[in-house]
């Protein structure tokens, strides 16, 4: 009985401190988050304010609320067209990304060539080289193309593959059952039908993963457009938030700019919200087999 006795009280306490620290961790997880958010919430309060009331500090909370900086954003800059030219470079450079780098990526997880293995570490190797040693012979290449002040140059480099994004559809594609693909040759199905039919329903995860990633980076570009579009009717939301800076006087119009940046984070936190389970199993699952 001594022994049941001391069993249980040992099994007791063990469950307490297993509690314990569950609580624990959820609460450093808990205050990690916050401290995540934090900076969004403020941008949320400061674009819920006039200037009067930031230049007063009036905290957090906005006493009372208002719309109107959202409403000198709409009124006072072509909102509607600066979102339909970002939508455009986004949609367009989200589809050539996900034609380019799915097949790359099938190519170097399935097929054998010579030097398969060096080309690919040539093109890891590429991750390493900085974008700003790119930035002159790219600007001058597509000068000589006659692609400025157009799109073209923010679209077409997404059809030429990222390394990063063929690496990461590489990883998750050899992690893949062999036996799918041997049934599939069995089946007399070719290679392209295989990728369609077989592949890319696996591999919604990784597909998602890396449709975020380069949603968010077209979504967010400043530097690009910057560079190659010089008409103020092809602007992006970066643009028009750089332009939109200040008040004619000169002073930072706080509220407004962080009315921009809230009416610009909003799709790409719906887009992480709505494919979140996709994202997290495409970053879990990838690094698998390598």
């Amino acid at each position: 009985m001594r022994y049941s006795a001391a069993a249980y009280g040992a099994r007791f306490r063990r469950r307490v401190f297993a509690r314990v620290g569950s609580v624990l961790l959820h609460l450093a997880l808990t205050a990690v988050s916050l401290l995540a958010v934090l900076p969004l919430l403020h941008m949320l309060s400061v674009s819920l304010q006039t200037m009067p009331q930031i230049l007063q500090g009036t905290g957090m909370i906005p006493n009372p609320p208002t719309l109107q900086p959202y409403v000198d954003v709409l009124t006072r800059m072509p909102f509607v067209r600066y979102l339909k030219n970002t939508l455009t470079i986004t949609c367009w450079a989200a589809v050539g990304a996900f034609v380019s780098n799915t097949i790359g990526a099938y190519g170097f997880a399935r097929f054998r060539f010579p030097a398969r293995d060096a080309i690919f570490t040539l093109l890891l190797t590429s991750m390493m080289l900085p974008g700003v040693v790119r930035l002159v012979p790219t600007y001058i290449l597509f000068q000589k193309l006659g692609w400025l002040n157009t799109f073209l140059p923010l679209i077409v480099p997404s059809y030429f593959g990222s390394p990063f994004f063929v690496f990461l559809l590489r990883q998750f594609f050899r992690g893949l059952p062999s036996d799918l693909f041997d049934a599939a040759r069995i089946d007399g199905a070719n290679e392209l039908v295989t990728l369609t039919r077989i592949v890319l329903p696996l591999a919604k995860p990784a597909l998602a993963t890396m449709l975020i990633f380069s949603a968010q980076g077209s979504w967010n570009d400043f530097m690009g457009p910057l560079l190659y579009l010089k008409d103020a009717r092809l602007r992006t939301l970066a643009l028009g938030l750089y332009a939109f800076r200040s008040e004619p006087q000169g002073v930072p119009s706080w509220n407004n700019l962080m009315a921009i940046a809230v009416l610009m984070v909003l799709p790409v936190l719906g887009l992480f919200i709505a494919f979140q389970t996709y994202f997290i199993g495409g970053i879990t699952f990838t690094g698998i087999k390598g």
